[in-house]
Formats: C-alpha cells, structure tokens, sequence
C-alpha cells in the first residue's frame, strides 16, 4: 500500500501522479518552488513516498559489497553511495541510494520497491551477520538544497543528490526544513543535472552504461557482482545499444512529452522520451534514450515537440569516453 504524506493537506497542495504519488506535485506554484530551491537553496522537498530499508549487522558492507555494482568494502561512517542490482544478464533491477552511520546501512529506494528489496536481499542472507528491515512506516526522506544544522539522523548527499541533501528522519518528525516545493520542481532540478531515475530512464533492458550510471554507481575495479560480465564487457570491448540525451523542447508549444513518447528523425522511430519537466531558467527540458548512431547534431521530434539535443552518454561511450554527469 502507498504512502501518503500529510503534507497533501496543506492549503494549495495538489497531488502528484505515479510513479510519486502520495506526495504533492506542487504547492500552488511550481516555478516559485522551484526558484527557491535552486537561486535561493532554502526548503524542501518531501520524498515520504520512497521506500527505506535497513541492513545493520557486522557483516553488512562485506555481504552488500558481493551483491551490488559499488565497492562497499571500509565504507567510512557518513559516507553516502549509490549501488545498482543488476541482473545475471545486466540489466538494472534495483536503484540504492544509501549512507552508512556506522553501524547501519540506510538506503531508500523508489516508491513501492522496498518489499521486494527486503525479500531479495532476505533469500542471499545465508551465514551472513545481518539482520534487513523495511523502515518504510517508521521513517521518511526529505531533500534540502542546503545542510541543516543540529540534523541527528542519517544524511546522504554525493554527485546523484542534485547538489542537496537526503535526510532519513521518524515520520513523526516535525518538518521543519521551511516552505515545502513539490516533484515538479525537484524533478525540473533533476532532469536539468541529468540524473536518471529507475523506472524513467530505464526500462527492463536498460543496463548501466547506456545512462551514464557508470560514474555513480558502478565500481569498475571491484570484485564480482551478478551482472558484472555484462557491464565490463560493454565498457572494455564495446558500446552500449543506446544512449541517454538530455533535450531542449521547443518552448511555443504548451504541452510536454509524455514518459515513453516515441523520438522521431526522419520519420523514423529512434528512441523514447523518459523525464520531462519546465525549468525556471532552462524552459521545457527533457531526457530521452536513443539508439547509440542516432548523431548528436540532428534535431529530434520528442513526442512530436521539435528537440535539440546536449549529450549525456556519448555514442562513442566505452573505455577511453565516459558520460557527462
């Protein structure tokens, strides 16, 4: 069952659609919400809808370091990271966005995710010291464009956190962060720093290289991991099948490219638009995934809105050229 967060009830609150429903897509004024956040970097955006788990245990690091794309091992306390769950043949299962305090593991998830994250990481528990739990009723994650002083809770930050902070905090909490901004706004910021969402920018064969999850996610020098092969395969001897592009809409027309919108050059079929939001400063912005020999110069249709594109993951991605993030 979802969650829906209290902040729904607030005067002008307007409810966002799935995948992040449960929370508001704004607060009345989206562009405002969104200025503040990104000139001003004062309040917050309330993310209570995405899953939290837990792995607490001595062995947590070593165990999660053998299962997922990140080099866990010595992960010093504070430390934030980002790990994928690949298949056996690659392809991006699960997303973790996680900090460690020292004694627990603390990730969150997209919405909806954490039960089946418990069950799998549950069955590769075997003699492991570890004990799994979904805090998705006990806590809640909250981005700020700024630290908070006096925070006691486990705070994420890194290179996918759009310049901000992920604070895990009770439900009960009290949000105190000032003015609330809805997913419009955060995801305006999102699309704009180029940073992929599970769900969004990938579909069930997206594998890591073809959205730039390489230079976040994956550690190419660590041990083995389901899916490894897949990903060093492409990354020493190959190029991905397709590549993220981030794209400039055409700002005349007044509607926006639905998630799965068919990219069109030439009247023919090249790929798919996967976010799309309005900027404050950028105007109407998207990110797309193309098939790799679609040229990085020629003009697009996304949806049918004219598009120019700035690169993400070069065609040319492999060992020697790495994504733009």
């Amino acid at each position: 069952m979802g969650v829906t967060s209290p902040l729904l009830s607030l005067p002008g609150a307007v409810a966002a659609d799935p995948p992040d429903a449960g929370v508001a897509a704004h607060y009345g004024d989206p562009m405002r919400e969104q200025r503040a956040l990104a000139e001003s970097r004062t309040g917050f955006v309330d993310l209570s809808h995405r899953g939290v788990v837990t792995v607490s245990g001595p062995d947590r690091l070593d165990w999660l370091n053998n299962l997922t794309t990140q080099l866990l091992l010595g992960l010093p306390a504070g430390a934030s990271t980002t790990a994928l769950l690949l298949s056996p043949n690659g392809h991006v299962e699960q997303a973790y966005y996680a900090v460690d305090d020292g004694t627990t593991f603390w990730m969150h998830l997209e919405p909806g995710a954490a039960p089946a994250v418990v069950a799998f990481l549950d069955k590769m528990r075997f003699m492991a010291r570890v004990e799994v739990s979904d805090r998705t009723a006990e806590f809640a994650v909250a981005w700020t464009p700024a630290p908070v002083e006096g925070d006691t809770w486990p705070v994420r930050s890194g290179v996918d956190s759009l310049g901000g902070f992920e604070h895990f905090l009770p439900r009960a909490s009290e949000l105190s962060f000032g003015a609330p901004a809805g997913m419009w706004a955060y995801e305006a910021l999102r699309i704009a720093a180029r940073v992929p969402r599970l769900g969004l920018e990938t579909d069930h064969r997206t594998i890591p290289n073809e959205v730039g999850w390489l230079e976040s996610a994956v550690h190419m020098d660590k041990g083995c991991y389901r899916g490894q092969e897949t990903v060093a395969r492409v990354h020493n001897l190959g190029k991905p099948p397709r590549r993220l592009t981030f794209l400039h809409l055409d700002g005349s027309v007044d509607t926006l490219p639905a998630h799965g919108a068919p990219v069109v050059v030439n009247e023919r079929e090249v790929g798919f638009v996967t976010s799309a939001a309005r900027h404050y400063d950028l105007g109407p912005i998207a990110l797309a995934l193309l098939k790799r020999n679609v040229p990085v110069d020629v003009e697009l249709l996304a949806g049918g809105v004219a598009a120019a594109q700035e690169v993400v993951v070069s065609p040319e991605a492999g060992l020697h050229v790495r994504a733009r993030i």
